[in-house]
């Protein structure tokens, strides 16, 4: 295979990639998209893969171990549906679908795939899932082969049709991810949020803000509601699909098991050109419950020189088994920092594509 680094000096080195590195490994023959790249489908520090042509309702979900995914497929599909009209997923469904995006990977090159945001705020459980994959989300060095997305609605049901964006995959070289130590360095120098005494600790601690947004301090979906069409931004209605919460004199909230909820962080969040971040998805250390399905914030979130000055990370929240009590401040999650490997030529909130820079408590595109 030809060097897909030959296109850019600074690619060889440990880190994300950015856009640039992402053209090199698609003209080197490493990504391998079945149609061109969408105008904005390559993100500063990430790609998003679209759904190719079919999906599968399958009657469970699996990692395929030793098989391929179009194995497991076989033996557990239930119906087929395609794509190219559009398809109704339904919730509390399981399904499996094609991407167009297929790797053949350098033996020092990993991926990991997310969730988008827009897909994580709308309760979209979706993850990536590789021939012979033992992890979800997670593509091993030098891998070559078909990509798939398990895709599980959980509250609303979701119409979606052939090169709709539901994740996004970046690649990575090494072991880029900083210690405390550093966090805490980088953050002296260029403050990653505006806590006054941050925790370091697997992470910097992000808190959850129930003192208000305008009256409000987040949002609960409603049940039995209509669907929502991923591929129509401002569409739709959020009084027919979200439940406003108010601020309450005691800055507290009891999270209901199964409810779904969307709320924001108290500390606004700043991520450098030269870094990306992650937002832990669940630390059975603070409580029964998940926050953030969709964690990758890209270089230049919230960051001032980028328009952000800034920027609320939206926390989607589920409780598990029993309700949970939440309070003003209270740590919910950890962000954890990883070196790009070059600075990004274009930042988030720069170009096409930012949708939540600056945000505060802000519903997914889809609403209007």
């Amino acid at each position: 295979m030809p060097d897909a680094m030959q296109d850019g000096a600074d690619s060889r080195q440990h880190g994300i990639l950015a856009a640039g590195g992402i053209e090199a490994l698609t003209r080197a023959g490493a990504i391998r998209p079945d149609t061109p790249y969408a105008p904005d489908q390559i993100q500063p520090a990430s790609l998003d893969l679209r759904l190719g042509a079919r999906v599968f309702r399958v009657r469970t979900s699996f990692l395929p171990g030793a098989r391929t995914v179009s194995a497991c497929i076989a033996a557990f599909a239930l119906h087929e549906m395609d794509l190219a009209q559009g398809a109704v997923l339904e919730t509390g469904c399981v399904y499996i679908a094609e991407l167009q995006e297929h790797l053949a990977l350098p033996d020092d090159l990993a991926a990991s795939a997310n969730p988008k945001s827009s897909t994580g705020r709308i309760d979209v459980f979706t993850r990536v899932i590789t021939d012979r994959g033992a992890a979800f989300d997670q593509v091993e060095a030098g891998y070559h082969g078909p990509l798939y997305a398990e895709i599980s609605p959980r509250t609303f049901p979701v119409k979606v049709r052939t090169g709709s964006r539901l994740s996004q995959i970046r690649f990575r070289r090494g072991e880029p991810r900083l210690t405390d130590t550093e966090l805490a360095t980088l953050h002296a120098t260029s403050p990653l949020v505006d806590a006054l005494s941050p925790t370091f600790q697997g992470g910097i601690g992000v808190s959850i803000d129930l003192s208000g947004f305008s009256g409000l301090v987040g949002y609960r979906a409603r049940r039995h509601t209509g669907l929502v069409d991923v591929d129509a931004p401002g569409a739709h209605r959020a009084v027919d699909f979200w439940e406003p919460l108010h601020a309450d004199p005691s800055r507290a909230l009891i999270l209901d098991p199964g409810q779904f909820y969307i709320l924001a962080s108290k500390e606004a969040v700043q991520v450098p050109p030269d870094f990306a971040a992650e937002m832990v998805p669940f630390d059975p250390l603070v409580g029964e419950f998940r926050v953030h399905y969709a964690g990758f914030f890209d270089p230049g979130f919230g960051f001032a020189a980028a328009g952000g000055a800034g920027a609320r990370a939206v926390l989607e929240v589920r409780s598990r088994d029993v309700p949970f009590l939440l309070e003003d401040g209270q740590i919910v999650g950890r962000l954890v920092y990883e070196r790009m490997a070059e600075r990004p030529a274009t930042l988030y909130g720069s170009g096409a594509g930012s949708n939540y820079q600056a945000q505060g408590l802000k519903l997914s595109k889809h609403f209007a």
